[in-house]
């Protein structure tokens, strides 16, 4: 091994070393191209991120005598050795580009810059090019060596694994944008609603007080709809203050028994009519624990009605409660139409809804088993589904009894 050798492979260690201390993402990438042009004797390198959708490249790390001109400047992928490196999936080199017609002669323009030659690698991580790197002007005329072309693919492994790091932890902008005008959407949509629904319904009791019996059909019509946009009110703001965070638990000694009791004489009226036959099991009636006892009852109460809306006429709804391990068992399991396969994993994301012919003959907005999530996630417990599509579902949720368990909830449920 010749000594110039051997002096460069110093360099290049050195240089790996310097840049793992590198503090962020863009003094990381700007070492790399200061190495690039030192240990390849080349007069300015740069870096290039490849975007696939628009088939071009644009700089994104340039010598800061070049920056301004050329930041914004998009390099085709067919008319360009940047371009060539990124479809071919390897280096190419250009000691006179002059007589290649695959150089890029407007960045030349642009920059007052003068290109003699060439050496370009792509940035290739697990079979997907992100970009390339570029050195420019061997010194003293002088033509690049396969030497040049190792050292260069080496930097373009570390720049590639740079990028790709900074693209898992950078959030998409657009969604994160989208996130908070949803956010406000609901916010102000709850608030504005809320004062002229509760006059709507207290007007409308009022006069189911006063008026004559030819007048109830219309007032309970009234007040059963407005009820109907109160729920729908209180859900978007407890999933929304759940995900931002400001949702407060007032914990108190709760016995899940009563909530279980209560909710089954809530709904009673509701299943008669359709026929259900709905009833509980349980065996938690000299357990308490420490609970919201409002939340809890809202995250039952859901997942009973939604076990009363997918269930037909003539049907089973039973409620069970038990001990297990340390943890409240609580299930709600109905013999109605199911769940298919395909749409178990998704039930309980915010809106989202199954078959859609299952919408659209029971209605809702698919808010109320989020909601149920986000009441039981809150108390550090864990829901769950079971279904065959067809043979009924099953709703299932377990709540810490003691401290003890609620310290361990989440890492034992992380699985």
């Amino acid at each position: 091994m010749s000594e110039l050798l051997l002096e460069r492979l110093h360099k290049l260690l050195d240089a790996v070393r310097t840049l793992g201390a590198a503090v962020d993402f863009a003094s990381y990438l700007q070492s790399v191209i200061s190495y690039a042009a030192e240990l390849t004797d080349s007069e300015i390198a740069s870096i290039l991120e490849y975007n696939p959708q628009a088939k071009e490249l644009r700089f994104v790390v340039l010598p800061w005598f070049h920056r301004e001109i050329l930041q914004g400047v998009k390099v085709p992928l067919d008319a360009s050795a940047a371009g060539w490196a990124v479809r071919e999936m390897k280096p190419i080199c250009m000691d006179d580009v002059k007589r290649d017609a695959r150089h890029f002669p407007e960045t030349d323009r642009l920059s007052g810059f003068q290109t003699r030659s060439l050496l370009a690698v792509p940035l290739i991580l697990r079979g997907q090019t992100l970009g390339v790197i570029e050195v420019l002007n061997k010194t003293n005329n002088a033509n690049y060596t396969e030497e040049d072309v190792t050292i260069l693919e080496t930097l373009a492994t570390l720049a590639a694994l740079a990028m790709h790091g900074s693209m898992l932890e950078k959030p998409d902008q657009e969604f994160v944008e989208l996130d908070r005008l949803k956010s406000d959407f609901i916010a102000i949509t709850s608030h504005e609603l809320r004062t002229p629904l509760g006059l709507i319904l207290g007007h409308a009791t009022f006069l189911r007080e006063i008026v004559g019996d030819q007048y109830n059909e219309q007032l309970d019509t009234i007040i059963r709809n407005a009820t109907r946009l109160k729920e729908i009110i209180e859900n978007l703001s407890n999933v929304d203050n759940y995900e931002s965070g400001a949702a407060r638990i007032r914990q108190d000694k709760v016995s899940i028994a009563r909530l279980i009791e209560d909710v089954v004489a809530s709904f009673s009226d509701m299943a008669k009519k359709k026929k259900i036959n709905l009833k509980a099991n349980i065996d938690t009636a000299d357990v308490p624990i420490d609970a919201d006892g409002n939340k809890i009852a809202i995250a039952i109460s859901n997942l009973v009605k939604n076990a009363i809306a997918f269930t037909d006429q003539g049907g089973n709804i039973l409620i069970k409660s038990e001990v297990e391990s340390g943890y409240i068992k609580v299930s709600v399991q109905d013999d109605g139409v199911g769940i298919p396969a395909k749409d178990l994993p998704r039930i309980f994301e915010r809106f989202y809804q199954a078959e859609s012919h299952l919408t659209r003959r029971h209605g809702g907005m698919g808010l109320g088993l989020s909601v149920a999530k986000s009441m039981i996630e809150m108390h550090g417990g864990r829901i769950w589904a079971e279904s065959v599509e067809g043979k009924g579902a099953n709703f299932i949720f377990i709540l810490p009894i003691g401290p003890a368990q609620k310290q361990t909830a989440a890492k034992a449920f992380i699985e």
